[in-house]
């Protein structure tokens, strides 16, 4: 086992990370198996995050393991463009068995980012293909995450993304966002108000005309920036609104998809269904970089017009659809199956909700949030050091032997799907525990 103290930690430059902060105080993981870490000085660290959202699985399965190191053995790359491999195929198909009918196309990507970007140019393409062309506005929501490309972070409502890299595209307008502190704290599940929030819309298209926007794309559940979810009937207002306009709806469910809310999908959860939704993470259980993007028959159909040897959709990557991705995907769903892990998740889903709420009352908690396996526990900020509260609690967890995630100073849980009740009491141990140390 390589330690800490062994290793020259100058070269690899984080992401994400205060670097000097961490360099000074380093927290490493080695090993991982089912719901734990193993940390560099021996301890086990119950993973309450599932990785950064990706681990919906659990860790190190043997199923995705072996295909892993099978698919290695075989074909270890082949190029996707104008060439194939039965593995990018079997996968799409695999993955397009949980999807409506109506959107079984599935354009392969190699992270959450990329997916966000390919599914904003596929909007833009799909209108210009149609004849409209002038639909060139994108519309994102504040307090939204859609990654780290240029488009992602143009849509996004992230201040530090936006601020650090300028004004990128240009053309982008925002939604407001629906965290309501004041009326929806301690909210169970979806929030009671804000549905007219989504009226927002209606405002931009009165400010834009509808004849230039191309596309809204929003996180149905945000949990970038705390675990934000829709109010009842916000996203379905949104659907009529779209619909009405003639205007693509993106859902990037990069982080709610794969079983996290207790279905399949976040529009499976609540019931509407977008033209397109990006998804990355969950895809292969984090083992090998991979996303994509689900297009409905709408959108993906009115590329397939005019000469058969023309590339319909000038886009794409060397590693699309990646032969040991693929194969680490097909094992993915697999495990999804056989462990039946989003119907898990969905019988857990009450406990998780009792529990977590039971928070309430700790020093400094002003909201707990809750949906399936995640929620958020919003701290009172310290005046002037706004997350340094936060990040105390994500310390003392880490030394308890838990991994939580903090964005600001909220707290997101968000744990493999094969999470047990007595794991779901630890966290809430631990982290209470965490929580009125930090006060």
């Amino acid at each position: 086992m390589t330690t800490t103290t062994a290793l020259d930690l100058d070269a690899f430059w984080m992401p994400f990370t205060a670097n000097r902060q961490f360099k000074q105080t380093p927290r490493m993981l080695v090993k991982a198996s089912g719901m734990h870490y193993t940390s560099d000085d021996g301890r086990t660290v119950l993973d309450g995050t599932a990785g950064l959202w990706c681990v919906n699985a659990g860790h190190c399965r043997p199923k995705i393991v072996e295909a892993v190191r099978r698919q290695v053995g075989e074909l270890d790359y082949a190029p996707p463009f104008q060439m194939g491999h039965p593995k990018a195929f079997e996968l799409a198909n695999r993955v397009a068995e949980i999807l409506p009918p109506s959107h079984r196309h599935i354009f392969f990507v190699n992270s959450g980012s990329e997916g966000v970007d390919t599914a904003l140019k596929i909007a833009l393409a799909y209108h210009r293909t149609r004849g409209e062309g002038a639909r060139q506005r994108l519309i994102g929501r504040e307090r939204g995450y859609h990654g780290v490309g240029f488009g992602g972070i143009s849509v996004g409502g992230m201040v530090n993304n936006r601020k650090t890299f300028g004004s990128m595209l240009t053309g982008v307008d925002h939604l407001r966002h629906t965290h309501d502190l004041a009326r929806n704290a301690f909210s169970k599940g979806q929030p009671e108000f804000g549905v007219e929030l989504a009226e927002d819309l209606e405002r931009l298209v009165a400010l834009h005309d509808a004849s230039t926007i191309a596309a809204v794309i929003v996180e149905p559940m945000a949990g970038s920036t705390g675990v934000l979810l829709p109010p009842r009937g916000y996203l379905q207002r949104l659907r009529e609104i779209c619909d009405k306009h003639g205007i693509l709806l993106i859902f990037d469910e990069v982080i709610s998809g794969f079983g996290r809310l207790g279905a399949p999908f976040a529009f499976d959860k609540f019931g509407v269904t977008p033209d397109m939704v990006v998804v990355a993470k969950g895809l292969t259980n984090g083992t090998v970089p991979m996303g994509a993007v689900f297009a409905s028959d709408k959108v993906h159909d009115a590329f397939m017009t005019g000469p058969e040897g023309a590339v319909e959709l000038f886009h794409g990557y060397t590693y699309s659809g990646h032969p040991v991705a693929a194969a680490a995907g097909i094992a993915t769903m697999d495990v999804y199956r056989e462990e039946k892990l989003f119907e898990r998740a969905n019988e857990m889903a009450p406990y998780w909700e009792e529990t977590i709420h039971s928070l309430r009352g700790l020093p400094n908690v002003i909201d707990i949030r809750n949906l399936g396996l995640v929620a958020g526990i919003e701290l009172q900020s310290i005046p002037g050091k706004v997350g340094a509260r936060a990040y105390d609690v994500f310390v003392r967890a880490f030394g308890k032997g838990l991994l939580v995630r903090t964005t600001g100073d909220i707290v997101a849980l968000s744990p493999p799907l094969i999470i047990e009740k007595a794991q779901i009491a630890e966290i809430a141990n631990k982290l209470s525990e965490s929580i009125r140390e930090a006060a």
